[in-house]
């Protein structure tokens, strides 16, 4: 009960902070840089659809390569590590992200939709379809293996997102997607399944396997706290 109310406190935490930044979400960047003729499709001629689709591409790989970056940079693991040391998995770890990275993650989403010129609507498809995969790959759902054998060729299923939630360091860097799949197989950071299986992996990190993470002082605090070096 006390993690799911830290997770939860820090998506309020979260929201408040990011609409005291940003004046507005995602969307709001993409309709400022259609007003202002800023980015590729508000200058380039293209059919709406072609916009759209290039759009979600662009935006689903910009948030794979962001990921990708919290792990590599150590000073953007210092943050992105509290998310990975929840103890469990489960809709809750979907929005447990530090307020750091939260304003970290929006920055670049808007440099990406304002350089692009994403079309507003792609952009709102887009967050729709991002935040409903993260609390679906990141659910504790026993997909049948057929099932998810089929569906994991094309977007994250549960069980593919939570290699990337083990202990193990090189299941921790692996499976960096939200969305789509493809980009974790293009990019040779693709791991099937964890060494131990699902049943026998230990979620989390290794260093801290005890009550503290469910605590939401020590959560904010994590990125101060001296970092195991990867």
């Amino acid at each position: 009960m006390k993690r799911w109310f830290t997770n939860w406190a820090l998506v309020i935490l979260d929201s408040v902070l990011v609409r005291l930044v940003f004046k507005t979400a995602a969307v709001g960047g993409a309709l400022w840089a259609a007003e202002k003729g800023y980015g590729l499709f508000n200058v380039v001629a293209v059919p709406g659809i072609v916009a759209i689709i290039i759009s979600f591409m662009v935006l689903d790989f910009a948030v794979w390569l962001s990921h990708l970056a919290s792990h590599k940079v150590p000073l953007f693991w210092r943050v992105h590590r509290m998310h990975h040391s929840d103890t469990d998995i489960d809709v809750t770890t979907a929005v447990r992200f530090h307020p750091l990275e939260i304003l970290l993650s929006m920055a670049w989403k808007y440099a990406v939709v304002v350089a692009i010129g994403a079309p507003a609507s792609a952009v709102l498809i887009f967050e729709i379809v991002l935040n409903g995969g993260a609390m679906f790959n990141h659910s504790n759902l026993k997909l049948p293996l057929w099932l998810d054998r089929w569906l994991r060729l094309v977007i994250v299923t549960p069980d593919m997102h939570r290699v990337h939630h083990s202990s193990e360091v090189e299941e921790t860097d692996s499976n960096y997607g939200f969305n789509l799949s493809i980009w974790d197989r293009m990019f040779n950071t693709y791991v099937d399944q964890p060494k131990l299986g699902h049943d026998g992996m230990q979620i989390g990190l290794k260093e801290w396997q005890d009550h503290r993470p469910e605590r939401l002082d020590w959560a904010l605090m994590v990125p101060f706290i001296s970092q195991r070096s990867k």
